[in-house]
């Protein structure tokens, strides 16, 4: 659960290992979602999000909070295999020639489902100017995956699956994370937590880009 004010973390889990990094921002800290869940626990979160309002944040937030990240600009995107919609293995590679916009967000993160609705928007308007890629990090993959998709009504994202979080190993330690790629492959930046896509600061860091 994200906690929005004082000193918390940002944690997930990788192989079933807890790992934490806390993430300052304007001498506070923004916390990630909370991955202290064995498998078990977070599959049950995940269900209590597909029947209980997929894009609903408990604690009701009136603003998303969130961090942009420029210290990656450069940077190839990873070449490591998740998995598309159809199953099969893909990589980023696969979407060079036009920018890309990657989101890493599991069903479990509640900042993740928050700012989902806006995201789909986002894909919906872009259409074949950019790319959006939501890319699934829960551990128990299409089996939780395929059942939010049906309830959550999103009208453009695509399930895309990364149960080993190979993804989220070479790309970063937050949930969630966006991660924005010109039409080379190259990062231009990043934004750690949630944000509002349809707003006037995400529509400025697009502008960056050429969206």
């Amino acid at each position: 659960m994200l906690l929005l004010s004082g000193v918390s973390a940002i944690s997930r889990i990788s192989n079933f290992k807890l790992m934490i990094l806390p993430l300052m921002l304007a001498g506070s800290t923004i916390a990630g979602c909370d991955r202290q869940k064995a498998a078990g626990e977070q599959a049950a979160g995940a269900q209590a999000n597909i029947s209980g309002g997929e894009a609903k944040d408990a604690r009701g937030i009136g603003a998303f909070e969130h961090k942009v990240d420029r210290s990656h600009a450069g940077k190839a995107a990873p070449a490591v295999t998740f998995r598309g919609p159809d199953d099969a293995p893909v990589t980023l590679a696969a979407f060079r020639g036009r920018p890309l916009l990657v989101n890493l967000w599991a069903t479990w993160c509640a900042p993740c489902i928050a700012e989902m609705p806006t995201l789909d928007a986002l894909a919906a308007k872009q259409g074949a100017a950019m790319t959006v890629v939501a890319v699934a990090q829960d551990l128990q993959g299409e089996k939780v995956i395929d059942p939010w998709f049906q309830k959550a009504g999103l009208k453009a994202l695509q399930p895309y699956l990364d149960p080993e979080n190979k993804l989220l190993d070479a790309a970063s330690d937050a949930l969630p994370t966006s991660i924005y790629y010109g039409a080379d492959g190259k990062e231009l930046w990043r934004v750690i937590g949630a944000i509002d896509w349809q707003g006037a600061e995400a529509k400025t860091l697009l502008a960056e880009g050429g969206v």
